[in-house]
């Protein structure tokens, strides 16, 4: 019931309510192309996911018995907040930050590919693009869609090992 809870919680709204695509190729629009901008758009609109699940986690573990306890032998509210609740709020933040950071790579990969980023920078939706439009030789394409899909592989698998790390209960045969 905190104002701060409400005003982020009207600035997640507002934020996810505004299509990225179209707010960076109106942003291009107006302003030049340029790397710094793309990074400055998707920072500031991915962030929402990860908040509504800190969010989310941190009212969870709120409700739990051992807040209660401590809230019962009189800490204040912030030792709790700082001893209890962000420790166990962080591990599964953590795993939601990994699959954030592939989703990420994805946009920006397919940004680049539609032409949105500025030709002097390589990267590897820009070098999807180039060897789309020339004949190449295969592997010119290839090796960057590889590149893309390994990195977002790796990326899942570590919020996944984040996961089963966190919580080897649930891990399969036990």
């Amino acid at each position: 019931n905190l104002p701060l809870d409400l005003i982020i919680n009207r600035s997640i709204e507002v934020t996810v309510s505004i299509p990225v695509l179209f707010l960076i190729i109106s942003l291009v629009a107006v302003f030049s192309s340029s790397i710094l901008l793309l990074i400055i758009v998707i920072g500031l609109t991915q962030w929402t996911s990860i908040a509504r699940f800190l969010r989310a986690e941190i009212l969870r573990i709120k409700e739990l018995n051992y807040i209660e306890s401590a809230q019962a032998l009189g800490y204040s509210d912030l030792r709790i907040i700082i001893k209890h609740i962000l420790p166990n709020a962080i591990t599964p933040v953590l795993i939601t930050v990994s699959f954030g950071v592939a989703s990420t790579v994805l946009i920006e990969a397919s940004l680049s590919f539609l032409g949105i980023v500025p030709g002097d920078i390589i990267t590897w939706g820009v070098l999807l693009k180039g060897a789309k439009e020339f004949s190449a030789p295969w592997w010119i394409a290839v090796f960057p869609g590889l590149a893309i899909f390994f990195t977002v592989t790796v990326f899942n698998l570590i919020g996944e090992g984040i996961s089963d790390a966190s919580n080897p209960k649930l891990k399969k045969g036990l």
